[in-house]
């Protein structure tokens, strides 16, 4: 790591001011990212905030993952002077994020067009389900566009579609709003001129299907579901050991293999002919992971990590996610932070969050402002816009804020 010699986190893109109009997890992400790096990001929510505060379940976790060191402010878009309210603030952004349904914003006068004939150095960054095109009206979900796109076919068994376990193209969509909206904004130091940025999900996803079609344009095989996959790698799967527990175990190289060999203590595996290359082990695939397997079952895990971990071989306990609360690497490297739950049966309580994974000077990028409260900065955020005490009662009286 290199020396730092600064005590705090960097922060290039402070200065910046980020208005989103977004919910759910894609766009939210984006502006995370853009929150994360330093910029002023405002949250616009409906009077009633985000559904992504009251989601159970599996949504329990959106909205204090997505929404850190963000400001909140509470508008009614469906009421003009809302709308009006919602449309000075965007005016005052040098960047105006949104994920919804195509001609959503344009209602309100908040489309591209309508902001940039105002401010021609906007950064516009729309999410969708669907580039303009033929799908562009249907609506999207991040297990539509990974069924539509391949990606439930590769995760699961031959005829089990199976989507991944967590909203990989939401998220990835809005990293990839983020990239787009920082090149944006090099341009922008060059020209002087915002544009409009847009990214989809089931684009994303295709994105992510790009090996797998390159594949099948290589070899002309249909590439098969990973679970049943033509491996590369004899050794390359999970083993269930003692006491039940599971481990991922891999020798890639014929290099690892001797050395798997030797770690495990089987000399007659190292000396068999028949599986001196990995191409001839590949061959032998299902009968030797048969011999691994018996021999494995009564090692433990925990002795197997240790063995693997000296010898600088592939593997990995299987963990859940609650178990990473645990991992030291984790713990050691500053790589979870603390935030405040602001909604719910929890709300006020601190929890640990996961954060950014790059580092800016050394320095992981951490959370300098809890989740906000629904609102929590609309008289401050008013304020920044030109209104004063008595006008920001009156947009209340409204019911045009809250």
């Amino acid at each position: 790591m290199n020396a730092v010699t600064d005590s705090s986190p960097p922060q290039p893109l402070a200065g910046l001011r980020v208005v989103e109009f977004t919910h759910m997890v894609m766009g939210p992400t984006c502006g995370m990212v853009l929150a994360d790096m330093g910029a002023e990001v405002i949250k616009i929510e409906p009077i009633e905030g985000d559904r992504t505060r009251r989601l159970l379940g599996a949504g329990s976790g959106f909205f204090p993952m997505f929404n850190r060191n963000k400001k909140s402010i509470a508008i009614d878009l469906h009421n003009p002077v809302g709308a009006e309210v919602a449309r000075k603030l965007a005016a005052s952004a040098d960047v105006v994020a949104e994920n919804f349904k195509p001609g959503t914003m344009g209602k309100y006068g908040l489309d591209y067009a309508a902001l940039a004939q105002a401010n021609p150095r906007l950064i516009y960054v729309s999410h969708k389900g669907f580039l303009p095109g033929p799908y562009d009206n249907r609506t999207a979900l991040d297990e539509v566009v990974q069924m539509m796109g391949g990606l439930a076919y590769m995760t699961g068994r031959p005829g089990d579609p199976l989507r991944a376990g967590t909203s990989v193209n939401d998220i990835m969509g809005g990293l990839f709003g983020a990239i787009g909206a920082l090149g944006a904004l090099i341009q922008r130091g060059i020209t002087g001129k915002g544009m409009e940025v847009q990214s989809a999900l089931f684009e994303n996803n295709v994105f992510l299907m790009g090996q797998h079609m390159l594949q099948y344009a290589m070899t002309g095989k249909p590439p098969a579901p990973m679970p049943a996959r033509d491996n590369p790698w004899a050794v390359y799967d999970v083993f269930t050991v003692k006491d039940g527990e599971q481990i991922f175990l891999a020798a890639v190289s014929d290099a690892q293999w001797l050395t798997f060999c030797d770690v495990l203590g089987f000399p007659d595996l190292k000396a068999d002919p028949a599986l001196a290359s990995n191409n001839q082990r590949v061959e032998l695939r299902p009968r030797l992971l048969e011999t691994l397997r018996e021999r494995l079952a009564h090692r433990s895990a925990d002795d197997l990590t240790a063995l693997f971990e000296k010898a600088g071989l592939p593997f990995a306990p299987i963990r859940k996610p609650e178990d990473l609360y645990d991992d030291p690497h984790l713990i050691a490297t500053g790589g979870l932070a603390d935030v405040r739950l602001p909604d719910g049966e929890k709300a006020g309580q601190m929890v640990k969050t996961t954060l950014f994974p790059i580092t800016l000077q050394g320095h992981r990028l951490g959370v300098r402002m809890d989740p906000p409260r629904l609102g929590e900065h609309t008289t401050e955020l008013l304020r920044t816009i030109g209104y004063g005490p008595d006008e920001i009662e009156t947009l209340r009286a409204q019911a045009a804020v809250a």
